[in-house]
């Protein structure tokens, strides 16, 4: 019988990706294999679960994917694992429309047991509070216990204990205060470039946490392992794909995404060359490429290769910084630098002009609705281009999110979750 169980918080900022890492790292350490998860479509701290438990961390998104698709991936990657842990995203309720899309619905389209990671400075007995609502505002989803985070002393923490005494909910342990433990911020997201664990993180949680109690919480679908078969569409597109991929400019890549493919082969657009002979498609992701653009336009080969590829009719499929790669330029504060000029857009990434567009988009082309993620400061120089399809929010509102076509090139700042066939 395998381990699962879902980190989530009442709010950003308690703590739950600290003690969601320092727990895979931990259980890592000891010997268990652990198989990481995230909840919605953040595809930064998925890297961290990826530093410390060596094997990819997977996405559970209920806009992006149907509730079965999740109980599959859930199953396909979680099936040699000794331990799943899933981290959650915001608050454990907070969803794209309410409650929907949330940590919390994960948690129930799974049925696997929450633990609770409570934010403790400057609180104690009106923690109380917080935890009978959460505990009891929803009844198909399982709170089993709480880890404490910020605690200033053993005192303060047997004001805490008290609490869960009373409302009769496991305490799992704390996590006292400490100011290295808080994540550094860089950019867009925290800093994966940094060792992502430290031996002081695992070894308080060794301490100030019962970490073989949660080897004992169970999904009570364990069956789930056994019994759902992977649909074969999702395994298998037919396509051999090159895929551009480096640590920071084309870096936010869904492992389930990899794994469709038929084949894959890399290169990395600031020191490779590509070889596009017998490619089906050459996928450039997103990341962050208005921060390595000396080397971008220094590998000027690369980019009239691909610039080559484009108009020979070679299929592309580009996103955010894959996208601002295709175009003709990206001015900084510190100038313009030409890319790859098949799309004729400049964009902008001066500070004057950053302005964050974040959210989930969808859209139908050719009779078939493609769902993702949209999340950049960037902008495009003067008026938003022209759309060849409507974009959509998850509420379905309009948003100007632009959809281009040239030739076979497809590209936007959205990331899709699906390679549009």
């Amino acid at each position: 019988m395998k381990s699962s169980f879902l980190i989530a918080a009442p709010t950003s900022g308690s703590g739950k990706t600290t003690i969601a890492r320092g727990l895979m790292a931990l259980f890592t350490a000891k010997g268990y294999r652990v198989q990481p998860f995230k909840c919605g479509p953040d595809y930064i701290d998925t890297k961290f679960h990826e530093a410390v438990c060596g094997s990819p961390s997977i996405n559970l998104d209920t806009f992006m994917a149907t509730p079965q698709h999740v109980r599959e991936l859930f199953a396909h990657y979680g099936k040699d694992a000794d331990i799943c842990i899933v981290e959650g995203m915001m608050g454990l309720f907070d969803g794209y429309d309410r409650d929907k899309g949330s940590s919390a619905e994960i948690a129930q389209v799974l049925d696997i047991p929450v633990v609770l990671v409570v934010d403790a400075k400057s609180a104690a007995y009106s923690t109380a509070a917080l935890l009978s609502g959460f505990i009891h505002f929803r009844k198909d989803v399982q709170i089993v216990g709480v880890i404490f985070n910020r605690v200033g002393s053993e005192k303060h923490f047997a004001m805490l204990q008290q609490v869960c005494d009373d409302l009769g909910i496991t305490c799992f342990g704390y996590l006292p205060k400490q100011t290295a433990l808080e994540q550094g911020s860089r950019y867009l997201g925290l800093d994966y470039s940094k060792e992502a664990e430290s031996c002081e993180l695992i070894n308080l949680l060794q301490s100030h946490v019962d970490w073989q109690a949660l080897t004992e919480l169970r999904n009570p679908l364990q069956w789930i392992f056994n019994s759902i078969a992977m649909d074969c569409q999702f395994h298998c597109n037919g396509l051999h794909a090159l895929i551009a991929r480096n640590s920071d400019s084309f870096a936010f890549l869904y492992q389930e995404r990899m794994d469709a493919f038929a084949s894959t082969r890399f290169f990395d657009p600031e020191k490779d060359v590509p070889c596009l002979d017998d490619v089906d498609l050459l996928y450039l992701p997103g990341g962050y490429p208005e921060k390595h653009l000396e080397a971008l336009v220094a590998n000027e080969t690369c980019r009239k290769a691909i610039k080559e590829y484009a108009e020979k009719g070679g299929r592309i499929v580009a996103e955010c910084g894959g996208m601002m790669y295709l175009c003709k330029a990206i001015v900084t504060d510190n100038g313009e630098y030409p890319m790859c000029g098949v799309l004729p857009y400049n964009i902008t990434a001066r500070q004057a002009d950053r302005k964050l567009s974040l959210g989930y988009r969808r859209f139908v082309l050719d009779g078939k609705e493609y769902r993702g993620h949209e999340f950049h400061y960037t902008q495009f120089i003067g008026e938003t281009p022209t759309s060849i399809v409507q974009v959509y929010n998850a509420k379905g509102e309009p948003v100007n999110t632009p959809v281009f076509k040239y030739k076979n090139v497809l590209a936007s700042y959205t990331h899709l979750y699906e390679i549009i066939g």
